[in-house]
């Protein structure tokens, strides 16, 4: 197989890097990165200026474009081979419930997708001390079983892994997406010069436990499948806005 590489964290990641080593044993693999940290980007393309490439050695690019931007243009031609996989990651902290919309590494998921090619987001539930190893194991085991299943039309994969040992962790589990309420801070300041700038910032996640949902699988230590779809149409709300009568 040909797997084309990504991630919203920077060509520099340690994510990457153990994604590639652990992805380097069963395909070649093809990184195309940011050249900086690109997290929460969501699915933005870069349409306003060019987007700078850099090759820095065999299959290896570096960009100053989006996550989205660096699967565009591997598989628009960048790349010597069209990949036959697009794997998105390894992010060290989770992309779980309502942070798939806000997350550079699933939108790169998706933009591979939209093109095409099967494709899935691995994220790792932890910022300090991670068991990136845990998660390079996991993709491994996810590129397998699409290269044997595939997947349906239209749909990729948001894959969240505990940040535990391997042998520490209960198995794999499909959910559906659940729900993450952030308690939202803008902080005011002001620069040397005399002017106003503002952080966007948090004080802290809330985590809704449903039963089924990644939230509550990755809380009981379970490696989270979270089959998301290009459609996000709401077909139910559709039927209600009938009758409205417009």
């Amino acid at each position: 197989m040909n797997i084309l590489i990504t991630n919203d964290d920077g060509i520099h990641s340690q994510g990457l890097s153990v994604l590639k080593a652990a992805l380097s044993d069963i395909a070649r693999v093809m990184v195309i990165a940011p050249d900086r940290e690109r997290s929460a980007t969501g699915h933005s393309l870069t349409l306003t200026h060019p987007v700078r490439v850099e090759e820095i050695g065999k299959d290896s690019f570096v960009t100053d474009g989006t996550p989205a931007d660096c699967v565009n243009i591997g598989i628009m031609g960048l790349v010597s081979v069209k990949p036959d996989m697009i794997v998105s990651g390894i992010n060290p902290a989770p992309n779980l419930g309502d942070d798939v919309t806000y997350s550079g590494t699933v939108a790169a998921a998706m933009e591979g997708t939209l093109l095409g090619i099967p494709s899935f987001a691995v994220s790792i539930n932890g910022s300090n001390n991670l068991y990136l190893e845990s998660a390079g194991m996991t993709a491994v085991k996810i590129v397998n079983l699409i290269e044997k299943h595939g997947l349906p039309e239209g749909t990729f994969l948001n894959v969240n892994v505990p940040n535990l040992p391997s042998e520490k962790i209960k198995g794999m589990v499909i959910t559906k997406q659940g729900k993450r309420a952030y308690r939202e801070e803008l902080l005011k300041r002001v620069d040397p010069r005399g002017k106003i700038y503002y952080w966007i910032g948090s004080k802290g996640i809330i985590d809704f436990q449903e039963e089924g949902t990644d939230v509550n699988a990755i809380s009981g230590d379970m490696i989270s499948i979270t089959p998301l779809h290009l459609d996000l149409t709401d077909y139910a709300a559709m039927q209600c806005l009938k009758d409205w009568e417009i």
